[in-house]
């Protein structure tokens, strides 16, 4: 874990009630895809936690929710804006066992880690298949994003109103050598029932963000587990649904 005061380089929503915010950072090597970092707000309490959505030597970027008042807060903070920032939070995806056609599973703000996954399979010259779930046709964001990889992401919106009808879990039937997902966890749940391996990163409310509050713990077969420290990322198997 590293404190850092990272600037403000850009905030811009990019879909409906979505925002993309970029920030400087100094280190070249960024932790693995799956971590996530802290952001302190001026005038809250608790920091904000965030995955990474992808990064270069100067700097990172992330997807946010506009949901609550933290985070509408966060819509309106301008390019120059300083933040106090906990780097190198958590743990993140095992690359290792992804095989050659891993399959990427991105819901809400999590299709912005699968977009940082994916762009470390193709550094690897691996084949990701990626499958992104949306309500509706104005929440759909980063296919072009995934396109400048060399992906052609399968979309799927509830009301059928862009790319096809239904719900991303339906890619589950397209040949892969493992799977790799995070988004809201009735998304994750779904995703389970698939008999292969895989790993999902949870969504949940953090405290401190660093194990000692002990406020995100869940139940999983291996016994209670922190989603700041143990977590985000684990094992599909593991998880108690």
């Amino acid at each position: 874990m590293k404190e850092e005061t990272c600037t403000v380089l850009e905030n811009k929503k990019i879909a409906k009630n979505t925002h993309l915010m970029k920030l400087s950072q100094n280190e070249e090597n960024f932790p693995r895809p799956g971590m996530f970092f802290d952001i302190a707000l001026p005038g809250h309490f608790l920091r904000r936690p965030f995955s990474l959505a992808d990064h270069d030597a100067s700097s990172f970027s992330f997807v946010y929710k506009a949901i609550g008042h933290g985070t509408e807060e966060m819509t309106k903070l301008e390019e120059g804006t300083k933040l106090d920032i906990l780097l190198g939070l958590g743990n993140g995806f095992d690359l290792t066992k992804s095989g050659d056609t891993p399959l990427l599973v991105g819901g809400g703000s999590g299709i912005g880690v699968m977009h940082c996954l994916a762009k470390a399979f193709i550094k690897e010259k691996k084949h990701p298949l990626v499958a992104l779930g949306f309500n509706t046709k104005e929440e759909v964001f980063f296919e072009k994003e995934f396109e400048e990889l060399g992906i052609k992401p399968l979309i799927y919106t509830v009301d059928g109103s862009y790319g096809e009808k239904g719900f991303p879990t339906q890619s589950l039937k397209e040949p892969h050598s493992y799977l790799y997902s995070c988004g809201p966890e009735p998304l994750l749940k779904a995703l389970a029932e698939d008999q292969g391996k895989g790993e999902f990163s949870l969504e949940r409310r953090m405290g401190c963000g660093y194990g000692c509050c002990m406020g995100c713990t869940i139940v999983t077969k291996n016994g209670p587990r922190r989603v700041c420290k143990e977590g985000p990322v684990f094992e599909k198997e593991d998880l108690v649904w």
